[in-house]
C-alpha cells in the first residue's frame, strides 16, 4: 500500500511540474500565435497561483522520492517555475518607486496635497487582493443607451454611477478591440470601481472596421461626446470635468478625441496600451506578431501606408502632438507584442518635447491587455496611480 501511495506521489509530481512548468513559462516567452496570446498575457498576472502550483508540484515530488530520475527532473522543473513565478513579485518594488518618481516628476511631489479624494487603493499592491479579488461597493449601473445610430447602426453606451444622486466628474471609457470587436461592457469591474470612487464612467461603442473604415470610428466618439453633454444634467456629469479612457484601440481613439476635438473641455486623457504611429507601427510589426499588426491596420485604413499615406498621418496620435494638448497618462508592458514598448517611449518624448503634460508608466513583466486580470499585479499598479492621476486632472478648480 506504502509503494502504491508513492508511485501515485511520483507520477502527480511529475504530472504538476510539466503542468506548472508549461504555464509559467509564459512569463517570459512571447506567444507567437493569437490562439496562446491569452498565456502570454495571463501567465504573469497571475504568477502568485503559478508558485502555489509550483510549490505544490515541488512538495508532491519530493514526498514521492524514490531516486527515479524522473523525479530529480520534475524537481528541477518546479525549481525553475518557482523562480520564474517570482519575477513579477521581485520587481513590484521597484517598479512602484519608478512610477511614483514619474508621477512626482512631472506633476509635483504635492500634486495630490490638496486633493480631498479617498482612494480605493491605499497600497499600490496587494498580494490579499491578487488572490481574493479587488472589492467593489454598491454603485448604480445602466446600460445599453442609444446615443446614435449612423447608417442604421444603433451605437450605445453604458453608465455607471456612485449610490448617491448628485454631479460628478466623468470618465469616458472606449474598449478596444483592434478596432473590429469589444463592447461598452468590456472591463466593467474597471468602471464599477471608479464609479464607486466618485466618478460618474460613461463606457461607450463605434463601428467596427473592415465594415466602417477611419475615421468612421472617431467620428462615434465625436457623436458619443455631443450626446453626453447634451444629456450630462440627466447623467449626472460634471461637463467641466472630463477624462477620456481607453485601451488598445480605444486608447488610440481617446487620444485622437482629446488631441482634436472641441466639443468638451477635456482635461486629461489616459491610454492604457494604445498605439500611436501607425505609419511606423506597420512598417516595424512586433516579433513575434501574433495579431498580424498590419493586416489589422489594412482593415482600419484600407490600405498600406503606401497607399494612403495621408490617412496613417491622420490617424496617429504622434501626429498631433507638437500641439498644446491635454495632459497624458501612458501605461504600456515592456513586453508587449501589439504595441511594442519604444513607441509609448517615442510618444512620451514628443509631447514633453513640445511642453506638453505626459507621464510613462512601463510595466517590465506585463503584455498587451494585462488589466483584463483585474487584480492581477499589473493592473493593481496601474489602478493605484490611475485613481491618483484622475484625481489630480479633475480637482474642481478654485
Amino acid at each position: 500500500m506504502l509503494l502504491l501511495i508513492k508511485e501515485v506521489f511520483i507520477w502527480l509530481g511529475i504530472f504538476l511540474s510539466v503542468v506548472g512548468l508549461f504555464l509559467t513559462s509564459w512569463i517570459v516567452i512571447p506567444a507567437p500565435i493569437y490562439s496562446l496570446l491569452p498565456l502570454g498575457v495571463g501567465a504573469p498576472e497571475v504568477c502568485h497561483w503559478l508558485l502555489l502550483l509550483n510549490a505544490l508540484a515541488l512538495a508532491v515530488s519530493f514526498l514521492g522520492m524514490r531516486g527515479n530520475w524522473l523525479q530529480y527532473v520534475a524537481l528541477g522543473m518546479s525549481a525553475v517555475g518557482i523562480s520564474l513565478s517570482m519575477l513579477p513579485l521581485l520587481q513590484i518594488s521597484s517598479v512602484q518607486q519608478q512610477m511614483q518618481s514619474a508621477m512626482q516628476n512631472e506633476l509635483g511631489k504635492d500634486y495630490l496635497t490638496s486633493s480631498s479624494e479617498k482612494f480605493g487603493r491605499s497600497h499600490p499592491f496587494s498580494l490579499l487582493d491578487a488572490f481574493q479579488g479587488i472589492h467593489t461597493d454598491e454603485i448604480r449601473y445602466t446600460p445599453n443607451i442609444e446615443f446614435a445610430s449612423p447608417d442604421g447602426v444603433p451605437l450605445r453606451l453604458n453608465i455607471y454611477r456612485p449610490p448617491q444622486v448628485g454631479k460628478y466628474p466623468g470618465v469616458i471609457v472606449i474598449h478596444g478591440g483592434g478596432w473590429q470587436s469589444g463592447s461598452p461592457a468590456n472591463n466593467a469591474e474597471f468602471s464599477r470601481y471608479l464609479a464607486a470612487r466618485g466618478y460618474t464612467v460613461l463606457a461607450i461603442a463605434y463601428r467596427y472596421a473592415p465594415t466602417y473604415k477611419f475615421p468612421a470610428q472617431l467620428d462615434d466618439i465625436y457623436s458619443a461626446l455631443t450626446f453626453i453633454q447634451e444629456h450630462a444634467a440627466e447623467y449626472e456629469t460634471d461637463i467641466d470635468r472630463i477624462v477620456l479612457l481607453g485601451r488598445s484601440a480605444g486608447g488610440h481613439l481617446a487620444m485622437l478625441a482629446a488631441y482634436q476635438q472641441d466639443i468638451l473641455p477635456i482635461r486629461a486623457v489616459i491610454s492604457y496600451y494604445g498605439p500611436f504611429n501607425l505609419t511606423q507601427g506597420y512598417r516595424e510589426p512586433p516579433t513575434p506578431d501574433p495579431l498580424n499588426v498590419r493586416s489589422v491596420l489594412e482593415d482600419f485604413l484600407g490600405g498600406t501606408p503606401d497607399q494612403l499615406p495621408e490617412q496613417y498621418t491622420k490617424a496617429s496620435p504622434i501626429s498631433y502632438a507638437n500641439r498644446p494638448l491635454p495632459p497624458t497618462l501612458l501605461i504600456h508592458g515592456n513586453r508587449d507584442h501589439i504595441v511594442q514598448i519604444f513607441f509609448a517611449r517615442q510618444m512620451f518624448q514628443a509631447l514633453q518635447t513640445s511642453g506638453n503634460q505626459a507621464i510613462l508608466l512601463e510595466i517590465p513583466w506585463a503584455e498587451h491587455a494585462f488589466d483584463y486580470i483585474f487584480n492581477g499585479p499589473s493592473n493593481q499598479l496601474a489602478l493605484y496611480h490611475t485613481e491618483r492621476f484622475l484625481a489630480w486632472a479633475l480637482k474642481a478648480k478654485v
